[in-house]
């Protein structure tokens, strides 16, 4: 059923029940922040507590909306503009996997599995969200690396993956690739191939093209194949899942020689470290070194032996060649291996500062730049 004809009733009980606003508790002491390791002048802290928190998209009136992985959509409100989130309300709830958020022209685009939705008017009717809209349900409804993220490029596109149903498997299309659609949902098109999935992207300030993260395969030792950062230049490129990843590990023996035809990626990342979102910094707030650069937020292992990733690393871009790769925020994995966060995406703020979510904390962090005598708020 589709949730724009979803019976009176049940609307009235979510405008009751689900749609209320809850109050922020940003408070910093619930989470060890003082772990979190950053580059001097940098401060951490507390920006809201969001169930669950993954993807983010900013609206026009700096409105914070978060997708999750469970069932609900959340938006979040700094009314005093202190850089704490004063009320969280929820959008949208009996959802599947609404993991992808994008906004454009008033609306709030959410992708569930095998759907994409669009809440218009959406900063105006914050306590009181308006049922959605169907913007196309044609998407595959597998679980395995269905859930999505979202964006518009710069030329009215909204770009969503469709990932591989598998560790390692041959697909058809749409499997593996990134296709994009107009906000109406018409034009529906793959546009890149061979990416078995992909859960972070952005347009390049200055060019507009895509660049996104990608996961390598699991089950294949510990250090290989490595996740990866790419470039996405024209549509039509090939990145080579399943028969070859990252050029380093061909499915098959002898497959090695036909990797040179795909697309290679930009950069190399330690296997299993989980890059999911990444923007381009283009904030004014952090000093220049960091304009203009690459923040990726690394969810982390599950099945390494020592654990890696829990961290926002940043590529350094020269042209469109990486020329370094380096950790910027670090202290949500402990030294037994065990965490306490794990970061999922990045999103650059008006006034330059960096969120990032947290999925396992239940949290947004607000990074900010103050000058090399900053003490850590609390």
């Amino acid at each position: 059923m589709h949730a724009s004809k979803a019976p009176l009733a049940l609307a009235a009980l979510c405008a009751i029940l689900l749609c209320l606003p809850m109050r922020a508790e940003a408070q910093d002491d619930e989470l060890p922040l003082d772990k979190i390791s950053l580059p001097s002048g940098f401060g951490i802290s507390v920006y809201a507590r969001v169930p669950k928190a993954r993807s983010l998209a900013l609206g026009k009136a700096g409105t914070v909306f978060v997708g999750t992985r469970e069932d609900a959509v959340y938006a979040v409100s700094d009314h005093d503009g202190d850089h704490k989130a004063d009320t969280v309300f929820t959008i949208g709830q009996g959802l599947t996997q609404p993991n992808g958020v994008a906004y454009r022209d008033g609306a709030l685009y959410v992708a569930e599995i095998g759907r994409v939705l669009r809440y218009d008017d959406i900063e105006t009717r914050l306590e009181d969200p308006p049922s959605p809209v169907v913007v196309n349900d044609t998407f595959p409804k597998d679980e395995w690396h269905g859930w999505k993220y979202i964006a518009f490029s710069p030329d009215g596109w909204l770009y969503v993956p469709v990932g591989a149903p598998c560790n390692v498997c041959e697909r058809p299309d749409p499997y593996a690739s990134i296709m994009r659609m107009r906000p109406d949902g018409s034009g529906l098109e793959v546009y890149a191939r061979g990416i078995r999935n992909t859960v972070g992207f952005d347009f390049h300030p200055q060019t507009g093209e895509p660049w996104f993260t990608g996961n390598g395969r699991d089950w294949a030792g510990d250090t290989k194949p490595p996740d990866t950062l790419n470039r996405a230049a024209e549509p039509g490129l090939h990145y080579g899942f399943p028969t070859c990843m990252a050029h380093e590990i061909p499915k098959q023996p002898g497959a090695k020689g036909k990797c040179a035809k795909f697309e290679p990626p930009k950069l190399e990342i330690p296997a299993h470290s989980a890059p999911l979102g990444m923007k381009f910094y283009t904030g004014q707030m952090f000093p220049a070194q960091y304009r203009g650069q690459v923040f990726m937020a690394e969810h982390g292992s599950w099945n390494r032996t020592e654990p890696v990733g829990y961290r926002v690393t940043m590529a350094k871009l020269n042209g469109n060649d990486v020329v370094d790769y380096a950790v910027f925020a670090s202290g949500w994995l402990e030294a037994d291996g065990s965490k306490w966060g794990r970061p999922v995406d990045v999103l650059v703020m008006p006034d330059g500062a960096l969120l990032v979510s947290d999925d396992h904390a239940g949290a947004i962090y607000r990074i900010a730049f103050q000058g090399t005598a900053l003490a850590r708020k609390k």
